[in-house]
């Protein structure tokens, strides 16, 4: 393709669909292309067995933790990235969690929380964000919570879900960790991509992933365009890095490698680093009723001496989703007793910046890359998780049911993000406040790569935030549209 097009956009999750919906209605030539395919409609991606026990739909590259041992990520390859498995509960960060706190090794936006004020906005309009009622069983639970301790505090979750899913129970009941096979979650791909996919001034390509970045010939620091896999050469007026913040930071170590700016950038250092997913944790608790609730992720809950933590229900639990965790010998009977009678909860904490958490391209040919994470690095928040999830599981027997806690493990990756950290300054970050790399020119991240904090909640709305926000102020450096759409 070399038609002048105004952006590449790579990768098609929050960031990438946020930044190319904003350039579509600004009339500007646009490509996104999508590493993975489009999701077949056809109810598989809610089947638990599929899901869960095969893992049809999710990540198979293997990559190494830091002491070099295997591990395989828990991404999402796919037209609307993460967003169409996870990204239901959509929450803002709060104002101080855009301020640096050294204390807890969290760093400061290059901005305020009122610069992005207007882009939550515009993003929780675009997504259909919306409060549902609670139900009878969680408002019980929470109730009883709160008799047990009256330091935790409960607010309405914000979701973005068709205000009709509770009349299409098998899509309320597998909303949280599934993807929609009607189009009633508020995904990257159904509410933005899909409004812009007919312009004539979008292409989507599926099933193309990007090798590398393409530097104008004699001047590496100015981006031209991509390579895919299959050697097709792609050119831009400017590029967008969204394919989220364990791939963005790959390809450009690799291209900083390759053209010798690894060596002559400030900010080339801190590519990959300050790796953050938040520490996490699934607490399911048990009781002798059983639990009939459709939806229950509908609050989320706090404490006033964890400033740094949440818990939120997960989604419900059934036979299927717990047979599909158990041995296969095990009957189904057992499954349907023990998963009408269980209550998940999603228990997370803000993971702080540390240099040496960070995600590494493979070294050699063959080899893979690597993830190397260490909470002991991160102690005051690794210390606060542990306290937060010991008085979780307390009230919850307080409250006469029986918690079972299973920390997340490191391919635990729904929530990457910080690894082409925002800052003012190239010698300790990546990209500069409008979202392009330092010392780059053409180059820009829309996705959770850039993001300083993770603050205590879900980052998807924020990613959306940044990436509208990023994209119309390159909407304005591209001057007026070309031709018209």
């Amino acid at each position: 393709m070399n038609t002048e097009l105004d952006a590449i956009i790579i990768g098609s999750g929050a960031g990438g669909a946020a930044t190319a919906f904003c350039l579509a209605e600004d009339g500007r030539k646009i490509l996104i292309l999508e590493k993975g395919p489009e999701l077949p409609a056809d109810g598989s991606t809610q089947d638990a067995r599929a899901v869960l026990r095969e893992g049809r739909f999710s990540n198979r590259e293997a990559w190494a933790d830091r002491h070099g041992q295997p591990l395989v990520p828990s991404e999402f390859y796919n037209l609307g990235g993460k967003t169409k498995w996870y990204g239901a509960a959509l929450l803002r960060f709060g104002p101080d969690e855009f301020a640096a706190n050294p204390a807890y090794q969290y760093r400061g936006w290059p901005f305020p929380h009122e610069e992005l004020e207007p882009y939550y906005q515009q993003a929780e309009a675009l997504l259909g964000v919306r409060k549902f009622e609670i139900e009878p069983d969680t408002a019980r639970i929470v109730a009883a919570l709160k008799r047990s301790s009256p330091a935790w505090r409960c607010a309405p979750l914000p979701l973005g879900l068709s205000p009709c899913i509770a009349d299409h129970p098998e899509e309320a009941t597998r909303f949280d960790g599934f993807a929609s096979a009607h189009g009633l979650k508020s995904d990257a791909e159904t509410r933005l991509i899909g409004r812009i996919r007919g312009k004539p001034n979008v292409t989507v390509l599926t099933g193309a992933p990007v090798t590398s970045l393409l530097g104008e010939d004699l001047a590496p620091h100015k981006i031209a365009g991509v390579i895919t896999k299959d050697g097709a050469v792609f050119r831009a007026r400017s590029v967008i890095l969204a394919a989220g913040a364990l791939s963005s930071p790959r390809l450009l170590q690799q291209y900083l490698e390759e053209t010798g700016l690894a060596s002559t950038l400030p900010s080339a250092a801190s590519v990959g680093r300050n790796y953050k997913s938040h520490l996490l944790t699934a607490v399911v608790a048990w009781s002798p009723s059983r639990k009939r609730d459709l939806l229950r992720k509908t609050v989320m809950l706090t404490h006033e001496a964890f400033p740094h933590s949440s818990a939120q229900p997960l989604g419900a639990t059934d036979g299927e989703i717990v047979a599909a965790e158990l041995p296969a010998y095990t009957p189904r009977w057992a499954a349907n007793l023990i998963g009408g009678r269980a209550f998940g909860f999603f228990l997370q904490t803000e993971d702080g910046s540390h240099p040496e958490n960070r995600v590494l391209a493979p070294s050699s040919a063959g080899g893979l890359p690597r993830l190397d994470y260490d909470a002991s690095r991160i102690a005051p928040s690794r210390d606060e998780h542990l306290r937060f999830v010991r008085a979780f599981k307390l009230s919850l027997l307080r409250a006469g049911m029986v918690p079972i806690a299973k920390p997340i493990p490191l391919s635990g990756t729904a929530h990457a993000c910080g690894t082409l950290i925002a800052g003012e300054d190239p010698a300790n970050s990546v990209v500069d406040a409008e979202g392009k790399v330092h010392g780059v020119e053409n180059l820009y991240v829309a996705d959770g790569s850039v993001l300083p904090r993770s603050s205590r909640v879900n980052p998807a709305l924020t990613i959306y935030a940044w990436a509208l926000r990023l994209a119309s102020k390159l909407a304005q450096s591209l001057g007026e549209v070309q031709c018209a759409a």
